[in-house]
């Protein structure tokens, strides 16, 4: 190995560091008590070390929603594989957003909540973001109904459980009626 590629291994390791602790931190205290100071000291590299990965907090969100998304696509794809039919793969991937989404309140928030900085249904949409919506298109497509634009469809059942996220855990939502709200939310929309 030559030290030009050990050097550039070093360097992603530390910036998967970074995003790790970053995320760490989130989850167990919120994205105010993650800063350059409070990452630095955690990962024992100093500041300097850090904005020479990331130009700031801004960045390493967009890094941790870039994490997130391929995660939340893998979750989604992984639910619907085993399911028999259009209306089990849609149901299956309602409850596997939701889990992400309660299971992973840090992650979500830079995906959904927070500006990282990145672009969202745009040319230079993140790769990750993209497959992430594809997760959601591949089930919801064969569901979305004669003549409905499959993307638009996506768009309004994604926003959908987004809001029964959001609302859920900010208690606005009683978390125990999620099953009745996802059987409807599924018998309502997907033209089965």
């Amino acid at each position: 190995m030559s030290v030009q590629e050990r050097k550039e291994r070093e360097r992603a390791e530390r910036e998967r560091l970074i995003v790790a602790t970053a995320r760490e931190i989130a989850e167990q205290q919120g994205w105010d008590a993650v800063t350059t100071r409070r990452l630095a000291e955690r990962i024992e590299y100093s500041q300097p070390v850090l904005y020479s990965h990331f130009r700031g907090k801004r960045e390493i969100i967009g890094a941790v929603a870039v994490q997130g998304a391929a995660e939340i696509a893998v979750a989604v794809r992984a639910a619907t594989a085993g399911a028999t039919g259009p209306r089990e793969r849609v149901s299956a991937l309602a409850r596997a957003y939701l889990d992400f989404a309660a299971r992973n309140p840090a992650v979500y928030d830079a995906l959904f909540q927070l500006d990282g900085g990145l672009a969202f249904a745009q040319e230079d949409t993140p790769e990750s973001l993209k497959d992430a919506f594809a997760a959601l298109l591949e089930s919801l497509g064969e569901v979305a109904g004669e003549g409905v634009d499959t993307g638009l469809f996506t768009e309004l059942f994604w926003a959908s459980l987004h809001g029964l996220a959001t609302l859920t855990r900010a208690g606005r939502l009683p978390p125990q009626d999620i099953e009745p709200r996802v059987e409807l939310l599924v018998d309502r929309l997907a033209v089965l």
